[in-house]
């Protein structure tokens, strides 16, 4: 029995250390499973999207790097990211630090001398801004320019943005995203623990390698105990957060018998653990600063969007593979309507706050009562009103969380004795983090006074504490106790509609980041080669291309695209090839191709011969409307010879937009210009 623990182990290990070879657990298959469709696949996404600025160039981090890639291109647009890249750095600036890189950002961007100079920040604006700088730096000194330089790309810059080939790249990527999500989407390693209706078991992503934690939620065993609109309130919430300090949800799906949620993998095993089985019980008080800090952020997350989580605990507090934490199990969680205030007796008994024993309305005040018993127990190592291991009825503990004083040992310094008190003040209306500013007054406490929030929220603090990438922190997989069968339960048509609410496939900006963070982005975002503006027609290519014209899509950098300029109507003459013959080929294939008479306007017909996309392969074009890209084929690192008569494999490809020739076409001759 011990073997098959070790096994499992092992197999898990070598998955989260990406196999050990170059694809770093990427299928074989992964460019195909992540292949591009057409841009014509894209049309009705195309028509249907919300063009909302904030989302597709801010939120979305493909959209994001894809508008940036845009605005690089642009002249005068680069400045602006560079602003923005500007006052980012200056925000995670430690404080004695701030007012020299204010400066420095002023002098650079909002100096009107400057061959950067930002021109759409008011002089007013700029003035506020350098008195506020002279005064006294603050993190939020450029929020006001940041908004205004924002509010001039969501103007014309994004409008041009929409009908370039960056965003028809944005939409090929949003098709990836919302291709059906499968069991064989994945790969499954061993399992990691039980939730309330199934295992948690490791799983992969075939096409990127990227390791999660699936949660398994048996069908038969939610019907039996009606947690339909539990198990929908979980995915929803964690569909709806988006932080750095919270599980996220990656992937929603449904199997014959279990509906699955993907969520992101923490190694590094859970905070109950690490406070009661690594030593003595108990932290030391600045290793509890850190993790009471991120989960005060994840807390703040969590009550920007009006949901409260309710169930704060240390085995709910996970440790990631570099240390930081998250927090996990939002079965309990729940959104409060606006202006609202709601009941409910649930939690853990021992970290339920006095208003949800006495059964009170609340709003968020319970998870401020349930961090100060976390940084009571992780520097104390024990919980403030239970005992370690300590026998006793669930009533006596209520009477203690409700009419008795926790007790301070010399293990707590003044700050942190002061910041459990006031987290676990008895009425909720007195208690710290109550009042409007809720997290805001938290972190000003003298226990945090040393702690930077924004170098933090950026991830740019080392953690106390970074767990052995060689161990797995959980049971081994025999302790692991498994569920028994469900009977008398059936499943039928009538489940179906809750069915099809949970299981909605990718969450968009967790995708994208995945897309990012494992370099499928860089190597699949290629584009074409520099073409110029004006000038004499282009020269047929030669035999030979040269060296590194038209290099591999991985060894091209995303930061180094080259501008698509417009191209003029062409001027072509067919002395080796007839017109009608083209006109008859085009023929064959007028499915797939539109030929438009020259006199209409459009490129000749002749021109098709150098792209065979017309008005679809726009990439370049100065109107869909009435031009084709004026684009060479390319199969692999090599154009085709234009003396050549070939035909048109699957792997050929236009050179400007990379859209794959339809197979369809490969009956199609390759014929030139003379």
């Amino acid at each position: 029995m011990e073997l098959e623990n070790i096994v499992a182990n092992t197999v898990l290990l070598k998955a989260r250390e990406g196999g050990g070879g170059k694809r770093k657990g990427k299928s074989k298959k992964w460019k195909e499973i992540l292949k591009f469709p057409h841009i014509n696949q894209c049309e009705d996404l195309r028509r249907t999207i919300d063009r909302d600025y904030c989302s597709l160039c801010d939120k979305q981090p493909v959209g994001r790097l894809l508008f940036r890639q845009f605005c690089e291109t642009r002249p005068g647009l680069e400045s602006y990211i560079q602003f923005l890249d500007s006052v980012a750095e200056y925000e995670v600036t430690p404080d004695e630090k701030l007012g020299e890189k204010g400066k420095e950002i002023m002098t650079k961007y909002l100096t009107p001398k400057s061959p950067v100079f930002i021109t759409q920040v008011g002089r007013d604006l700029v003035s506020q801004t350098e008195e506020k700088l002279l005064q006294k730096p603050c993190k939020e000194l450029f929020s006001a320019c940041v908004q205004s330089v924002h509010d001039y790309l969501r103007g014309e810059p994004f409008h041009e943005y929409l009908d370039s080939m960056y965003f028809d790249r944005f939409l090929q990527w949003k098709w990836l995203e919302r291709q059906p999500v499968t069991k064989n989407t994945f790969r499954q390693y061993r399992v990691l623990g039980k939730g309330g209706f199934g295992e948690v078991c490791a799983c992969q992503v075939r096409a990127t390698g990227k390791m999660y934690a699936c949660k398994r939620l048996e069908k038969k065993r939610i019907k039996k105990r009606k947690g339909e609109s539990m198990a929908l309130n979980e995915k929803q919430i964690l569909e709806k957060v988006n932080s750095r300090f919270v599980v996220n949800l990656a992937y929603a799906y449904e199997t014959k018998d279990a509906l699955c949620l993907v969520l992101t993998i923490m190694n590094g095993g859970d905070l109950k653990f690490h406070i009661y089985n690594m030593g003595n019980p108990g932290f030391e008080e600045e290793r509890a600063l850190f993790y009471a800090a991120e989960i005060l952020c994840g807390l703040e997350d969590l009550h920007h969007e009006n949901i409260v989580y309710r169930d704060l605990k240390p085995e709910n507090i996970l440790l990631d593979d570099y240390g930081h934490i998250r927090i996990s199990d939002l079965g309990l969680a729940v959104k409060i309507p606006e202006g609202d205030l709601i009941r409910g007796r649930v939690g853990t008994v021992g970290y339920m706050a006095p208003e949800v024993l006495n059964n009170q309305r609340y709003g968020l005040s319970p998870d401020y009562w349930g961090l100060g018993c976390l940084i009571y127990e992780m520097i104390e190592g024990q919980s403030p009103f239970r005992g370690r291991k300590e026998k006793v009825k669930r009533e006596e503990v209520d009477r203690r969380v409700l009419e008795t004083e926790e007790v301070y040992s010399h293990k707590f310094s003044e700050e942190a004795k002061s910041i459990c008190k006031m987290l676990l003040t008895k009425d909720a209306k007195q208690r710290l983090g109550c009042q409007e500013e809720g997290a805001a007054e938290v972190k000003r406490h003298p226990f945090f006074r040393n702690m930077n929030f924004k170098r933090l929220e950026a991830g740019m603090l080392d953690p106390p504490f970074v767990p052995d990438p060689r161990a797995v922190y959980c049971k081994d997989v025999l302790d692991i106790e498994q569920f028994s069968t469900v009977k008398g339960v059936n499943l039928d048509h009538t489940d179906d509609d809750f069915y099809s609410k949970f299981s909605t496939g990718s969450v968009p900006i967790p995708w994208q980041s995945e897309m990012i963070e494992t370099e499928c982005f860089k190597e699949l975002s290629v584009f074409g080669p520099h073409v110029p503006s004006h000038g004499p027609e282009p020269k047929p290519p030669s035999g030979t291309a040269k060296e590194g014209l038209l290099r591999g899509s991985s060894s091209v950098s995303i930061k180094t695209i080259p501008r698509v300029h417009p191209i003029p109507r062409p001027v072509l003459t067919t002395t080796s090839i007839q017109t009608t013959e083209i006109l008859t080929l085009m023929n064959k294939n007028s499915s797939i191709l539109e030929v438009v008479p020259e006199e209409t306007g459009f490129c000749s017909p002749a021109a098709l011969n150098l792209c065979m996309f017309p008005r679809i392969c726009h990439s370049a074009a100065v109107s869909r409307s009435n031009h084709c890209c004026f684009g060479f084929f390319f199969k692999r690192n090599k154009f085709l010879n234009e003396n050549t008569a070939a035909f048109f494999p699957s792997e050929l490809f236009c050179s400007f937009c990379q859209s794959q020739l339809p197979s369809r076409c490969q009956d199609l001759p390759l014929r030139s210009l003379s």
